[in-house]
């Protein structure tokens, strides 16, 4: 079975984000990958100083065929370093992953699907 790893920020750590509604979105998005024969796991981060122990130990956890950044960590120009942190970070501890974006919570499971080899 195809394993994908999704990363994106916890909403209850964004400020201004209705973190209750965003965190159903995210829950429903990784509800779907069953739907589609995915196991996934999804790891939530504060844009804090936990942020890279959090994605370290989530890459190592076990090997992931695709794992996907989400656009929150990558969109917003002030989170640019942070953004280049976690890309490094998947580089560097999940090798042979396949890296993959999304747009918003609520199409994960269409960016690991790009990513999958095509049968």
């Amino acid at each position: 079975m195809t394993s994908a790893l999704i990363l994106g920020f916890d909403p209850h750590a964004v400020p201004g984000m209705d973190g209750d509604a965003m965190r159903a979105v995210l829950d429903d998005e990784l509800a779907r990958f069953g739907e589609h024969g995915i196991d996934a796991s999804m790891t939530l981060l504060a844009p804090d100083a936990t942020a890279e122990a959090a994605v370290v130990a989530a890459l190592s956890g076990r090997v992931w065929d695709v794992v996907v950044i989400g656009g929150g960590i990558r969109k917003p120009e002030p989170l640019l370093t942070f953004f280049e942190e976690v890309v490094n970070l998947v580089r560097r501890h999940a090798p042979g992953a396949a890296i993959a974006f999304n747009t918003s919570g609520g199409d994960s499971v269409e960016a690991v699907q790009r990513r999958l080899p095509q049968a």
